[in-house]
């Protein structure tokens, strides 16, 4: 076998584990493995839920598995017995009888996600202590339902603000916590919109483990950061000057309003339980790797890491491993950061893998990198995958590797090699998954 094909059928084999990782990872199996429902009962991992004594069950889906996850909890309890809403950013083929559906934005707000915020808010202040409410929470959760928690913060001005969030370089928990103190339905704010009825929160988490409230910026839960924790980061980012007038005058006048806290009576009756994370994906895709014929090794230490950083460090690592393995698979979730200073159509899982394709020219090495929800960036695809090709096989194109690292310009590059990883949206959201393969 030449080098070409060596080379092509490495690429194959890593689009493989991913994409058996996705299909493995899915929400309908998360359901059906954590909910059930039979003769009115309803169990939600370790919880049941006797639905005869609640006068009224309404499910409010926040997130880019928002449509997913309604269709999943229909699929356990019966269409016929759900009520509710939906926003999520992601437009589904078919709606859910008895949901009003709205389309937020991702990675900012729209107008939708005002929309969606207003509605779920009215909806939550007509339930009693009679009611249950089913939160279903997704990644993403964040800009497709919003409002400001200041009447003076115009949706410019908002979308102004998460785009200087997003592109400041700051790992999302630092992200969600300055998001939550700005909003009036984050940070736990819903569930103080519910109360006082029954609540439940079912996760599908693309946040660090141990950090669900940061997910969708934890809504539903109790906020475990703090208005001093949002000047510190802002600090640290430097953020103030980067902020819209509306947003940059609270922090210049240490005006930020406290989330509510685990001691709020409006979490006495709420309960928050994980379907899916991250980590569900990282063990398909190890299963995957391991049906493959590969020695699959572990490491997600480098969550939240700067792209090059990361790429630096996992090169090292799978180079190490393949000095005492034939065929080795190193598998690392969660999710990198890039601070962007030039506006190109990418995202970081691109970025990740045109820095380490710049680093492997020659070698039998093999990178993926792409996130569970099919969207990378601002561009149309997951990610890409590399190789100890990419670079040589760009130059005899016209590609310049170099200049589409510089410029954050990393979709067209992949593209035009045809290694972009293209599936659109998946209705799932568990971070991110770097694959890499040595031979």
């Amino acid at each position: 076998m030449n080098d070409v094909e060596r080379f092509r059928q490495m690429r194959e084999a890593a689009r493989e584990i991913f994409l058996q990782a996705l299909a493995e990872a899915s929400i309908a199996k998360g359901f059906g493995r954590h909910v059930h429902c039979e003769r009115g009962v309803l169990r939600v991992c370790e919880d049941l839920y006797d639905l005869h004594v609640y006068s009224r069950v309404l499910v409010i889906s926040i997130g880019k598995a928002g449509h997913t996850m309604v269709e999943a909890l229909a699929q356990q309890m019966g269409a016929a017995a759900l009520e509710g809403i939906v926003a999520s950013s992601v437009e589904p083929s078919a709606q859910v009888r008895g949901f009003r559906y709205f389309h937020g934005g991702h990675p900012t707000p729209n107008a939708e996600s005002i929309h969606a915020a207003k509605a779920i808010l009215k909806a939550l202040e007509g339930q009693t202590a009679a009611s249950l409410v089913i939160f279903l929470l997704s990644g993403g959760g964040s800009s497709i339902v919003e409002k400001p928690i200041d009447d003076e913060i115009s949706l410019d001005d908002l979308m102004a603000t998460y785009r200087a969030l997003v592109h400041s370089g700051a790992p999302i928990t630092e992200i969600n916590a300055i998001r939550k103190h700005l909003s009036a339905v984050k940070g736990g704010r819903l569930a103080q919109a519910a109360f006082p009825a029954q609540q439940v929160s079912l996760l599908v988490s693309d946040v660090p483990e141990g950090m669900a409230d940061a997910l969708a910026s934890g809504p539903t839960m109790p906020d475990s950061t703090s208005v001093e924790d949002c000047y510190r980061i802002a600090e640290k980012h430097e953020l103030v000057a980067q902020l819209p007038h509306s947003t940059r005058e609270l922090f210049e006048r240490r005006a930020l309003e406290e989330t509510p806290k685990s001691d709020d009576p409006a979490f006495y009756r709420s309960r928050w339980w994980p379907i899916l994370s991250n980590q569900t994906a990282v063990e398909e895709a190890k299963g995957a790797a391991e049906c493959a014929g590969f020695s699959v090794h572990v490491d997600n230490s480098c969550d939240d890491w700067d792209y090059e950083r990361a790429a630096e460090y996992l090169l090292e690592r799978v180079r190490e491993l393949r000095k005492e393995f034939e065929r080795v698979c190193l598998i690392s979730g969660g999710e990198v950061t890039v601070k962007v200073t030039n506006g190109g159509v990418g995202g970081r899982n691109q970025q990740f893998a045109l820095a380490c394709a710049a680093r492997i020219t020659g070698e039998n090495i093999t990178v993926l990198s792409a996130g569970t929800d099919g969207v990378d960036g601002n561009s149309p695809a997951a990610g890409a995958v590399a190789d100890g090709s990419t670079v040589m096989r760009a130059q005899a194109s016209g590609l310049d590797a170099c200049a589409a690292l510089e410029k954050f310009d990393a979709y067209p590059f992949f593209s035009a090699l045809g290694d972009a990883i293209e599936i659109g949206p998946t209705g799932n959201n568990l971070r991110d998954l770097r694959i890499l393969l040595v031979y």
